[in-house]
């Protein structure tokens, strides 16, 4: 099961944009991941369609199960 912590930040025009990171490391540290965003925020480097990060939205693991089958 691959799992990808999300990152969501508040922009500037009212929209939403994510940060994903694969594989994070378990158990999540939720003040580590608190520090991480603020620091995103603060260096100003990710931009997005509706606008810069403007504050912190959430945080959330999603998992995914990929199942391949054979097609003969």
């Amino acid at each position: 099961m691959a799992k990808t912590l999300e990152l969501q930040f508040s922009t500037e025009f009212g929209g939403t944009a994510r940060v994903s990171v694969d594989n994070p490391k378990e158990p999540i540290d939720s003040a580590a991941v608190k520090q991480a965003m603020d620091q995103i925020l603060a260096a100003g480097v990710f931009f997005s369609t509706t606008g810069d990060l403007v504050a912190i939205k959430g945080a959330r693991i999603v998992e995914r199960n990929v199942t391949d089958y054979e097609i003969v």
